[in-house]
């Protein structure tokens, strides 16, 4: 009876937010500024791949890298992550995708704000600065202009991606539809997620967060997700370092929020892509995937991310495609 009491203890823990060893997400650090700029130089890419590398963690996606992910596409089965675009305003999109026909012709328009926390996209590596410098430590005054980014632009990806992908399915782990907006993704939740689905995170990897956002959204409407979501806690960026992963992705913008570092609004993305030269890929829809990832029992498949070619461009819209 007490060891049945003890596990459902943890259990209950771990559903919380708190960890098996104790320790409260407050306590995790970085929990300020001050450790926050600690992590960053600690982690940073900077000149790892030279001096004027505009790749970042890119390189880790070897020629070796894609056949080992082509070799994962056993069945053909496809997979997209996108999510249907959003035309209605919400609190979770301030800017609606718009379409538009052209009079008299069988054409049309499209108009998009792409980032924030409604459309599928992904980000840049100019996107995101710290202290007025990009990853590689280019200064914003030389990156930044009115016609776009003169270096890191998405454009440096218009050759596509192609590589392997694991899903990080964490409600499934925890025995619950969807995380509630507000819980902290840990080291340990991930690697509990490795054991309990034998899937490996191996260097040149797509990791894809699902917190099954959209499945909340369908059972209880939108809200505001940039205020109030579930998603990585900054603390797991060295892990993720080590690892090697080359981009990160889920279902909102990767980062729980209220972020729980104090004074700093947006610690994952600005670890991720201005310290370790990370791409991010926001709002992907990771519904359907969960759903034949656990039906074929594989959570490794291959990924192929193709951005729009828009010279220095912040970021692109696309449809990203899982093959099992």
């Amino acid at each position: 009876m007490r060891s049945l009491i003890c596990v459902v203890c943890v259990t209950a823990a771990i559903a919380s937010g708190w960890t098996v060893s104790g320790q409260a997400p407050a306590q995790r650090s970085p929990v300020n500024a001050e450790e926050f700029d600690r992590l960053f130089h600690q982690v940073k890419n900077w000149g790892r791949w030279g001096a004027d590398d505009q790749l970042g963690s890119i390189n880790l996606i070897t020629p070796a890298k894609r056949k080992q992910a082509l070799s994962l596409a056993k069945t053909g089965q496809t997979v997209s992550l996108v999510h249907n675009l959003l035309t209605e305003k919400a609190d979770d999109n301030a800017s609606p995708f718009e379409h538009t026909m052209q009079p008299g012709f069988n054409m049309d328009r499209y108009n998009v704000m792409y980032h924030g926390y409604a459309h599928s996209h992904i980000d840049a590596l100019c996107h995101i600065l710290y202290k007025d410098q990009t990853y590689n430590g280019y200064a914003r005054a030389d990156v930044n202009t009115p016609k776009g980014c003169t270096r890191l632009g998405i454009d440096n990806l218009k050759q596509g991606l192609v590589t392997k992908a694991v899903l990080l399915d964490i409600p499934r782990l925890k025995g619950v539809a969807y995380l509630e907006p507000g819980t902290a993704v840990y080291q340990e939740d991930v690697e509990a997620w490795e054991k309990m689905s034998g899937a490996k995170i191996q260097a040149g990897d797509v990791i894809l967060l699902r917190t099954g956002r959209w499945a909340r959204r369908e059972k209880v409407g939108p809200w505001a997700v940039g205020r109030n979501a579930a998603g990585f806690h900054a603390s797991i960026i060295p892990f993720i370092k080590a690892r090697g992963v080359a981009i990160v992705g889920s279902d909102a913008a990767s980062e729980v929020s209220p972020s729980m570092v104090e004074g700093i609004g947006l610690p994952v993305h600005t670890l991720l892509i201005a310290a370790l030269g990370v791409n991010i890929l926001d709002n992907q829809d990771l519904e359907a995937l969960a759903e034949v990832a656990a039906k074929l029992k594989r959570w490794e498949f291959m990924i192929t991310i193709n951005p729009l070619a828009v010279t220095g461009g912040t970021g692109s819209p696309m449809n990203t495609m899982a093959v099992f």
